[in-house]
């Protein structure tokens, strides 16, 4: 499968949009601090007895035709993966935009924002082609950290992000009232 990865413009957004982001929720990480005086996280996956789908565009107020909405999206890079002109694929990159906790106030730090990947085609490349794209983006923009959310409940994603170098570093256990079976997990890769 050849992969083409492309910038797009804040117009391809409702495109962008189409790509589903859900997944099935098979397993849960359960988060604990790791006993090794380095601070790190020991994260212990657990199968569900009964699987569930989740959903983050379907979350009110949620995904990329309401992000204009909340934040000013001029520093922000899109990206597309594509297949023979299919759309397969797309990741968000946020920088130096106030009001994005996530960028803490720092001008060297990028967040990776959204990155999705069609069903039929996950597991074949189209994240890690997307990821590198985006660390390229970022660093060519300035910035020398990377950073990422995800949740305990994405146990794929933060296989993905381990595989891509990113590190976990903060674990918030607390940062979903509504949803409080779910952990934020930020990791990070320097860049």
């Amino acid at each position: 499968m050849k992969i083409e990865i492309c910038e797009e413009t804040r117009s391809a957004l409702d495109e962008y949009a189409a790509i589903p982001i859900a997944f099935e929720v098979a397993s849960v990480f359960d988060v604990s601090d790791s006993s090794h005086s380095s601070g790190a996280f020991a994260l212990t996956e657990r199968r569900l007895a009964t699987p569930y789908r989740k959903d983050y565009d379907a979350c009110s107020g949620e995904g990329p035709a309401q992000w204009g909405l909340h934040f000013d999206l001029t520093n922000w890079g899109f990206f597309a993966a594509r297949e023979e002109g299919r759309l397969v694929g797309g990741a968000a990159m946020a920088i130096r935009t106030p009001g994005v906790d996530m960028l803490e106030g720092r001008d060297d730090l990028a967040v990776l924002w959204d990155i999705r990947v069609l069903p039929d085609v996950r597991g074949r490349g189209v994240g890690a082609a997307l990821f590198q794209a985006a660390e390229l983006w970022a660093r060519n923009k300035g910035c020398r950290q990377l950073k990422v959310e995800t949740q305990n409940i994405n146990v794929p994603a933060c296989k993905f992000y381990a595989r891509q170098g990113c590190v976990l570093k903060t674990v918030n256990r607390r940062a979903y009232p509504e949803l409080p079976e779910e952990a934020q997990l930020l990791w990070y890769k320097d860049i």
